[in-house]
């Protein structure tokens, strides 16, 4: 029975350290972001589209290499077509990394992609409660809303993508096109 609580201790132990060590990298992680957002929304053009992808790289890691292969195969997945295999693994990775956005982000993405708004809102939702300024969520949202018919919701999630991210792909293109459906009214 001793050896079994030197066993406990020592497990609780290293699990507090591996905790703590985490935290100070967590606001180390946070700030960058946080300079990043501060930058994107400053940023001309060219240099907007490199700092929102190194924005998208770094919501993209989970500070797990398994996590990240999980991410990694549910991307491939999606990218050969396969949904099905994409939120297997993605639902693997949502439910061993509940805090990493981008799992509910990217499984958003997967039931989208098969005609699954319900639970594709429903990750979108955990995903921007998780980090709120994630621009392709969002811009996820005013897709999937498109799609429901919901446009004056989905110009405002738009809207709220070039708050964020001012030069987001062509979101303006996109604004455009709904406000002339709207009728051109100023939302």
């Amino acid at each position: 029975m001793s050896a079994l609580n030197h066993l406990f201790k020592n497990i609780v132990a290293a699990f507090l350290a591996i905790v703590m060590f985490s935290l100070p990298c967590t606001a180390v992680e946070q700030d960058r972001l946080d300079r990043l957002y501060a930058q994107l929304k400053q940023a001309e053009s060219s240099e907007a589209v490199k700092i929102g992808n190194e924005i998208v790289l770094e919501l993209s890691k989970s500070g797990s290499s398994a996590m990240d292969l999980l991410l990694k195969r549910g991307r491939d997945a999606l990218e050969a077509d396969d949904t099905r295999a994409a939120i297997e693994h993605l639902t693997a990775l949502t439910d061993h990394a509940p805090e990493f956005a981008e799992g509910w982000h990217m499984r958003a993405v997967a039931f989208s992609r098969s005609g699954r708004y319900g639970p594709a809102l429903s990750d979108l939702e955990r995903a921007l409660a998780l980090r709120p300024r994630h621009f392709e969520a969002i811009y996820g949202l005013g897709v999937i809303l498109e799609e429901l018919n919901q446009p004056e919701m989905a110009y405002d999630a738009y809207s709220r993508v070039l708050e964020i991210h001012p030069h987001f792909e062509d979101v303006n293109d996109v604004l455009d096109r709904l406000g002339a459906t709207l009728g051109g009214e100023d939302l």
